[in-house]
């Protein structure tokens, strides 16, 4: 399962651990990931979707339909 978000497409990004000493390692940041089923009433069935967190609160403001016309 890809660590992407299905609404607005976020995926994780690089960067370092920067130690006390300034010894550089790479990492990951990965984004934060929620899983949520939520009601279409158009079509009068419940969905799965993983989306982050922040794709979720603009979930509840805008609406599914919205939010799949504004990624087309």
């Amino acid at each position: 399962m890809s660590k992407r978000c299905e609404l607005t497409g976020v995926s994780p990004m690089s960067g370092n651990y920067v130690s006390h000493a300034n010894n550089r390692k790479n990492r990951r940041f990965l984004p934060n990931l929620q899983t949520k089923r939520i009601w279409i009433p158009e079509d009068k069935k419940w969905i799965t979707i993983r989306a982050t967190a922040r794709a979720l609160k603009t979930l509840d403001k805008k609406g599914y339909k919205a939010m799949l016309a504004d990624m087309a």
